[in-house]
């Protein structure tokens, strides 16, 4: 079972909200993760690729930053099957794409942008959450 943490997930979430509201403010982009990392990729149309390169060195070094800070480690909370979760990195990959924006985009930025196409998006990923969530915990038992 999940733990519920309303006061890790309060700050978590506002973290999240001020960093894509510096984002917009100062870079006048979007905080939509796969925009930024397909733009962190060849060919490059600008010069701002240390810039996205270094946001995404910050996603993957904030867990061990919590560790070193906290002392505790950070607990693993995704499967080990492996091509379970490659088939499910291309699937979210697919879907981003298709989507034109990943959850971050759409659910964080476009929601607060009062965005039509970002509330569509946003209501279909949650759905298809809930859904895989049902399907798995209940119909195959994981």
């Amino acid at each position: 079972m999940t733990e519920f943490t309303p006061v890790a997930s309060l700050i978590g979430g506002m973290l999240i909200g001020l960093s894509a509201v510096l984002m917009m403010l100062l870079e006048g982009r979007i905080a939509g993760i796969s925009g930024i990392a397909s733009r962190a990729l060849p060919p490059w149309r600008d010069n701002a690729v240390a810039g996205r390169l270094a946001f995404i060195a910050g996603l993957v070094a904030a867990p061990f930053l919590v560790a070193g800070v906290t002392g505790a480690p950070v607990v693993q909370t995704v499967s080990s099957n492996t091509p379970l979760m490659l088939a499910a990195g291309l699937l979210v990959g697919f879907g981003s794409v298709w989507g034109g924006g990943c959850t971050s985009g759409h659910g964080v930025c476009g929601l607060s942008r009062l965005s039509r196409r970002s509330f569509v998006a946003t209501a279909i990923f949650m759905v298809a959450g809930f859904l895989t969530v049902f399907v798995v915990r209940h119909l195959i038992g994981g």
